[in-house]
C-alpha cells in the first residue's frame, strides 16, 4: 500500500519557518503511528518568481494538481510591490484555488480556553468557541461578468457582477451539509435575499438541497448583515456557517479576530473528488507571510500546524489523530507557552518557533 502524497509549499516570509515545524509533527506521526507521507516539495511565490520568473509554474501546478493534498505556508511580500499584477506572488495561490477547482473554503474559528482573554469579546463569549464558516470561493462577485472600470461620459465607472449557478451553490451546500453531519449537525446559510436575486437563488438552492438530500441536519438560514452581528453578540450560537465568496471573505475574517490571534487559525480549500475518492485540498494558515519577522525565530507555527491538523481530518480520514494534535496545542497552551505574538505588555518572555514546535511533538509524545 503506498503513502498517501503531501506537496509542501512553504512559500515566502515565514513560511519556511512554520513549515519546519509541521515537518516535525510529520515525521512523529511516520516515526510513532505508523501514518507515513510521500512528502514532497516546491516553490510558490516570491521564492518561485526569483527562481523561474513565474510566481508557479506548470511543472508545479501539475504536482498539486496530482498530489493527495498541498500544504502551503505563505506568499508575498514588500520585495515583490513593484512587480506586473500578473507576476506578484499572490498570483500563484490564485491559480492554484483556480485550477484546481478548490471551491469550498473552510475557515474555522477556534478559541482554546487558554486564549479566551486574548479576544476583544467577553471570555465567557468565546471560551471553547468552535464554529466553521464555508465559503464559496471560485464564483461570485470575485469572478462574475462584466467586470472592471470604463468611463461613462465625464467619469469612471467601477463595475463587479455578482453571479451564481444553481450548480455552484448546490456543490457549496452539499459541502457544509457533509460537514455538519460530522459536528454538531447545524448549519446556517447567510446571503442577501432580502435586496440581492442572487441571494434569494442561493436560499432556494440551500433549502431544496437540505429538504431532498439532507433533512437530518438542521438548517437556518439569517441575512449576513445579522449575521456579522450575531457572531459579534453570542457566536456560540452557530455551527457550520456557508456563505458567498464575498460575504465569506467579511464573515472568516471577522470570525477569526473573535479568537485573538490570525497566528492560530488554519484553513483548508476543497474540490470535487479525485479517482481515490479524496477531494482536491489545499491546506494553509490564515496569516500572511509576516516578512517583517521573518528568520528571527517569532513566528507562530501553530496556525500552519493546524492546517495540517485539518488535513489529516478532511483528506486522509484520520479524525481521531487530527484530535491527537489538537489536543497536543492545546495542552501546551495550558502549560502557558507562547510565541511572541500571543505575549501581551506584562506578559512572560516568549518561546521560540523551534520550541513551539518542540513542546507540540512532546505533547504527542505524551499522549502515547
Amino acid at each position: 500500500m503506498t503513502n498517501p502524497s503531501l506537496l509542501i509549499l512553504a512559500g515566502d516570509g515565514i513560511g519556511p519557518e512554520v513549515m519546519t515545524e509541521v515537518r516535525k509533527v510529520i515525521d512523529w506521526y511516520g516515526a510513532k503511528r505508523d501514518l507515513s507521507f510521500d512528502v514532497t516539495e516546491d516553490l510558490v511565490g516570491g521564492c518561485a518568481y526569483d527562481a523561474h520568473g513565474t510566481p508557479l509554474t506548470d511543472e508545479t501546478m501539475a504536482k498539486a494538481q496530482a498530489a493527495d493534498a498541498v500544504l502551503l505556508g505563505a506568499v508575498g511580500g514588500p520585495a515583490y510591490d513593484n512587480l506586473d499584477f500578473s507576476l506578484k506572488p499572490e498570483r500563484g495561490l490564485l491559480r492554484l484555488r483556480k485550477e484546481m477547482d478548490l471551491y469550498a473554503n473552510l475557515r474555522p474559528a477556534q478559541c482554546f480556553d487558554a486564549l479566551a482573554d486574548f479576544s476583544s469579546l467577553k471570555a465567557d463569549v468565546v471560551g471553547g468557541l468552535d464554529i466553521m464558516i464555508v465559503r464559496e470561493l471560485t464564483s461570485g462577485v470575485y469572478f462574475g461578468e462584466p467586470r472592471g472600470i470604463h468611463k461613462e461620459g465625464n467619469e469612471r465607472v467601477g463595475i463587479n457582477t455578482q453571479r451564481y449557478t444553481e450548480s455552484e451553490i448546490a456543490r457549496v451546500a452539499r459541502s457544509a451539509f457533509e460537514l455538519a453531519r460530522k459536528r454538531d449537525n447545524k448549519v446556517c446559510s447567510m446571503e442577501k435575499a432580502n435586496v440581492m436575486g442572487s441571494g434569494v437563488l442561493w436560499r432556494d438552492v440551500v433549502t431544496e438541497i437540505h429538504a431532498a438530500e439532507y433533512p437530518d441536519v438542521e438548517l437556518s438560514h439569517m441575512y449576513a448583515d445579522a449575521g456579522a452581528m450575531q457572531l459579534t453578540r453570542w457566536p456560540k450560537q452557530f455551527d457550520v456557517i456557508v456563505t458567498d465568496n464575498l460575504f465569506g471573505d467579511l464573515l472568516s475574517d471577522l470570525a477569526a479576530m473573535l479568537t485573538g490571534s490570525l497566528g492560530m487559525l488554519p484553513s483548508a480549500s476543497l474540490g470535487a473528488p479525485m479517482a481515490n475518492g479524496r477531494p482536491k485540498a489545499m491546506y494553509e494558515p490564515v496569516h500572511g507571510s509576516a516578512p517583517d519577522i521573518a528568520g528571527q525565530g517569532k513566528a507562530n507555527p501553530i496556525a500552519c500546524i493546524l492546517s495540517f491538523a485539518m488535513a489529516l481530518r478532511y483528506s486522509f480520514d484520520e479524525g481521531d489523530e487530527a484530535t491527537r494534535l489538537e489536543d497536543a496545542i492545546e495542552a501546551v497552551l495550558a502549560d502557558g507557552l507562547r510565541t511572541a505574538d500571543l505575549i501581551g505588555e506584562e506578559g512572560s518572555a516568549p518561546v521560540s518557533t523551534s520550541e513551539m514546535g518542540d513542546a507540540i511533538v512532546a505533547k504527542l509524545d505524551a499522549s502515547l
